[in-house]
């Protein structure tokens, strides 16, 4: 597929999942705006059900590139995902393969969406930051921006085959979805501090969105839990 006509495709993708998740699941976005609109950018985000990468890629309105495992690059899926920008990976953890991709296109100038807890929550709430993303902090010169997903465990949580929709205009359910975007942060002023500091510091952005994103949704009359 050609560079002009991948775009066009991602664009088509981009609209059809903003209307889908906006009618279907109640999206509801904010600090759209923290995102750079040029150059390198680090996007770390929670990792609630297979929804994200596409949520994440509604709310940022840049072309995301993303981490997904080899076990997904089965046809018909993987043709699809790989199409979108996923770059594939060994396992669901910040692999050497997958930092040595990440830092690949960062430095191409790309904007790259990084799950940091390495797998999808068991329970809805944030898990603990694995280490392996401070080598991305330490070797690179980008900003980093957090983002926080809730509502999408509540719509699609690991021990459920299909998604439940939360159709827009209807009474509320856990499936609700809500994004928290929060301002960037130069890596520069991280990289320096032991790697402990360093996932201490990304645990709190990220938990600062996580609140946020979860009083959008009780202010929308919504529970930011799962049944």
């Amino acid at each position: 597929m050609s560079p002009w006509l991948g775009r066009r495709w991602y664009d088509g993708v981009f609209w059809f999942s903003s209307l889908t998740f906006t009618f279907g699941w109640s999206l509801r976005v904010v600090g759209r705006e923290h995102i750079p609109k040029s150059g390198p950018v680090l996007l770390l985000a929670n990792h609630q059900s297979y929804l994200d990468p596409v949520l994440v890629g509604v709310a940022s309105k840049r072309y995301l590139t993303f981490l997904a495992r080899k076990t997904l690059f089965r046809p018909p899926l993987g043709a699809i995902i790989e199409s979108l920008n996923a770059i594939p990976i060994d396992t669901a953890n910040m692999g050497l393969d997958g930092l040595r991709a990440v830092q690949e296109r960062l430095k191409k100038g790309e904007s790259v969406l990084v799950f940091p807890e390495g797998t999808r929550t068991p329970d809805g709430m944030l898990q603990p930051v694995m280490p392996g993303v401070t080598m991305l902090i330490k070797k690179l010169d980008v900003p980093v921006v957090p983002v926080a997903i809730d509502g999408a465990y509540g719509a699609w949580p690991r021990r459920q085959k299909l998604p439940t929709p939360a159709p827009l205009f209807l009474p509320a359910t856990p499936g609700t979805i809500a994004i928290s975007i929060g301002p960037a942060v130069d890596s520069a002023t991280l990289r320096d501090r032991p790697r402990e500091q360093i996932v201490e510091a990304l645990t709190v952005m990220m938990a600062t969105q996580f609140a946020r994103a979860q009083k959008l949704r009780r202010r929308s009359g919504h529970e930011s839990r799962a049944e």
